[in-house]
């Protein structure tokens, strides 16, 4: 179940309006010339709640406030963080915690939702004010050889997250986070992952840029961390919806890329090729694949020795097991009846729980509930059975909101 503080967190930023800075001044003139005195960069407050009077201002983290203590009544953020406003010294999570968005206009202030603030910290995503910059991610160690899912090759499903910030997370299964991608990575409007593409025996990510269409690959460096960018698609794949880092699907040995195309609904193939890049698209699918608003490489979930692919159906929520044949997929099986649209994200992440099969994971949105946990950040695995179907999900973490995509 999610935690009281976090419930309390998101109920004040919601009453106050600060996920969309709601913070009204009063109007007045002499209330808009002192707030009008914070300094760029910096975050005040007054004892007063109409930004008037002796100010107090910091850029920096502030465990205790001293004879300001308890005493703010209106507040303004100029910094380019999330400014986090505790009841605690500290940074302690016992008591209530305020976010207060970054304006650095000066333009949008008001009260700080507390009138018992003791500490202030300043953090780049909204969810560091209470938890860690990534979420937790524990997984088995798998019994047979590192592979899909696998990116630092020790046996273990891992996952790579996206924060709202733009740095990338790599997760290893233990429950810690590595930073791997200090910023820039919201340029990318499509990460996926599975396949060795620069055959070197380690799994890589592609990434497409959404002002350019172009596709990037960033080689595997077998520790978690990624190489230096190689492009291999030199514009045009925003003509694209859905892009699936898949395996090899055509018996060539090499990692492929399966592709979604918007104005026609086709299914293509771009296999690999020898020198890590794509080679001439394969249609496999004639149309009606615009109404899949997910694809999933999710490797071997049957048993057959070749990745299978997992579908959800937008208008249904279903969940659809497409099982991989050589530059084809067998007839669809459901897999899922329905209530898969409450998913904001499904990975495949190989052998999550160290049985030999493979696994899937989901993250939820708003629309999820159940008995342990609801709306969005729920992590539910999906234990594969070996057949292509997987078994009744279970909720594993409830901390996987305020991000910005995972695979």
């Amino acid at each position: 179940m999610r935690t009281s503080l976090l419930r309390r967190l998101v109920t004040t930023v919601t009453a106050l309006g600060l996920t969309s800075l709601g913070m009204v001044g009063a109007g007045a003139a002499p209330a808009q010339a002192a707030v009008s005195d914070c300094p760029s960069g910096y975050f005040c407050a007054w004892k007063s709640d109409n930004g008037t009077g002796t100010m107090y201002k910091t850029n920096t983290n502030a465990p205790t406030l001293g004879s300001w203590d308890n005493t703010f009544l209106s507040v303004v953020n100029r910094t380019n963080k999330f400014a986090c406003l505790y009841d605690d010294p500290n940074h302690g999570l016992v008591g209530g915690v305020t976010v207060v968005e970054s304006s650095p206009s000066g333009s949008e202030w008001g009260g700080p939702g507390s009138d018992s603030v003791s500490s202030v910290k300043f953090v780049p995503t909204e969810r560091e004010c209470v938890l860690p910059a990534y979420p937790t991610w524990h997984a088995a160690t798998a019994p047979k050889a590192a592979g899909f899912g696998d990116l630092n090759a020790d046996r273990v499903s891992d996952v790579v997250v996206r924060d709202t910030a733009g740095r990338l997370w790599f997760l290893p299964g233990d429950g810690s986070g590595k930073l791997v991608g200090t910023g820039g990575w919201n340029v990318f409007n499509s990460l996926i992952r599975h396949g060795d593409y620069s055959r070197d025996g380690r799994e890589d990510v592609i990434a497409r840029e959404a002002a350019t269409g172009k596709l990037w690959l960033y080689p595997g460096t077998g520790t978690g961390t990624l190489g230096a960018r190689k492009l291999i698609g030199t514009g045009g794949w925003n003509a694209m919806s859905r892009l699936v880092a898949f395996g090899d699907l055509n018996g060539d040995t090499r990692a492929d890329l399966v592709a979604v195309e918007k104005s026609t609904g086709k299914l293509w193939l771009y296999p690999g090729t020898t020198t890590g890049t794509l080679g001439a698209r394969v249609l496999l699918g004639t149309g009606g694949w615009n109404g899949m608003n997910a694809l999933v490489g999710a490797g071997d979930m049957n048993g057959d020795g070749k990745p299978d692919l997992v579908a959800r159906e937008a208008s249904t929520g279903k969940l659809f097991f497409y099982p991989g044949r050589t530059s084809a997929f067998g007839p669809r099986v459901m897999i899922g009846s329905g209530g898969w649209n409450a998913m904001e994200t499904i990975l495949g992440i190989g052998d999550f729980n160290g049985d030999g099969k493979h696994d899937l994971t989901a993250v939820t949105n708003e629309n999820f509930d159940s008995d342990t946990c609801y709306a969005d950040g729920c992590l539910v695995q999906y234990t594969g059975t070996g057949t292509g179907t997987i078994a009744p999900g279970s909720v594993e973490a409830d901390d996987w909101w305020n991000l910005n995509g995972a695979f």
